[in-house]
């Protein structure tokens, strides 16, 4: 493993190193772009080997000057200083080129679709789901990243039965995807009056978004109904047939949008889902370590699938995945404190990639 590893290392500057011979003596075009991000791709990798052999020749130069007996006792207490804190830290940094090594899930810098519907649990279900496509609104914004709203059916006292949102910025879905699954709440809800606590529960799907290269459609593939929008927007949607749902014959998948006032603008909102749904279809028919299709992903809304847990009497948020559980419900709900959710999700990731490894 270790030999592997090591031939690993080497590869990875020698391809940098070429690289940046090649940008620099003046390719022109697509060759340069792809050359480009090739290269920004594997500049934090090659540093990081770096950083890894500088602190290994230091190990090494250190441990020379520890057993060299013409070094006097003030310099060997230093040099012993310095070598044992390097042998602290050199498992770590080893560590950490490792996951630098490990290949990236080609959709991790990608924008995605997030879409959240009420599961088990009638309207406190869907006033659930309204309180978690919230907290995503609210983490979007704390990382920059654009959170447009593409459908949305609410329920008459602020619940939500299904929202679809698409979130646009950099690295999106390589911090999302954990999110996929179902959620369950524990909590008195605001309809009950008896004071007892219920358990409910809200799927959340987050999707790829995908672009025109990404998945063909072919246009007879497709059966498009035109209608009138009903609910919310005034006079207008109930005198044009501005909504829109289109129907994606081969694979059944179907997808509704009636927000906008115009019929064009539902087409392309609708078209935008529909190519992230059958995008993350066929992503997960070819990988074999998600769940083989949509479905599997987010399960049935049962109160029994879940991944992570919501106890708002005892304040927790519990991950069933890694075990982890935070007394920071509020702060979670808030968006401030998920990402020390998100953040062991990664880590756990990357140890059982890096245990297939070895």
């Amino acid at each position: 493993m270790a030999v592997m590893l090591e031939d690993s290392f080497r590869r990875v500057l020698a391809r940098f190193d070429e690289l940046g011979d090649t940008l620099a003596s003046g390719v022109e075009g697509e060759k340069f772009v792809a050359l480009s991000k090739e290269y920004a791709e594997l500049e934090p990798v090659a540093g990081a080997i770096r950083s890894l052999d500088s602190a290994r020749r230091e190990y090494a130069d250190l441990e020379a000057l520890m057993d060299d007996p013409a070094t006097d006792s003030e310099m060997r207490a230093l040099a012993e200083e310095d070598y044992y804190r390097l042998k602290r830290e050199l498992p770590e940094i080893e560590l950490k080129v490792q996951i630098a090594l490990l290949p990236k899930d080609a959709d991790d810098d990608k924008s995605a679709i997030l879409e959240v519907r009420a599961g088990t649990g009638g309207e406190e279900a869907a006033l659930f789901a309204a309180d978690l496509f919230a907290m995503y609104q609210r983490y979007a914004a704390l990382k920059g990243w654009r959170f447009e709203v593409m459908e949305a059916s609410e329920t008459g006292i602020g619940g939500l039965k299904e929202g679809v949102a698409s979130i646009n910025g950099s690295g999106v879905f390589a911090r999302l995807k954990y999110e996929s699954g179902v959620h369950r709440v524990q909590r008195v809800p605001e309809t009950e009056n008896s004071g007892r606590i219920h358990t409910s529960a809200a799927t959340v799907a987050v999707l790829p978004e995908a672009e025109d290269v990404d998945i063909d459609i072919n246009e007879n593939d497709l059966r498009i109904d035109v209608f009138r929008a009903s609910g919310a927007g005034g006079q207008h949607v109930n005198r044009t047939e501005s909504a829109v749902r289109i129907t994606h014959l081969p694979t059944g998948i179907v997808v509704s949008q009636q927000d906008e006032k115009s019929q064009h603008k539902n087409r392309a909102k609708a078209m935008k889902i529909l190519r992230a749904r059958l995008y993350d279809r066929e992503r997960q028919m070819l990988d074999s370590e998600r769940a083989a299709d949509r479905k599997a992903q987010v399960g049935s809304g049962d109160r029994s699938e879940r991944i992570r847990t919501y106890n708002f009497p005892q304040g927790r948020v519990s991950d069933h995945r890694i075990n982890l559980t935070l007394y920071k419900i509020a702060d979670v709900m808030m968006a401030t404190a998920l990402d020390e959710i998100i953040e062991p999700l990664i880590a756990e990731e990357q140890a059982q990639r890096l245990a297939t490894l070895k």
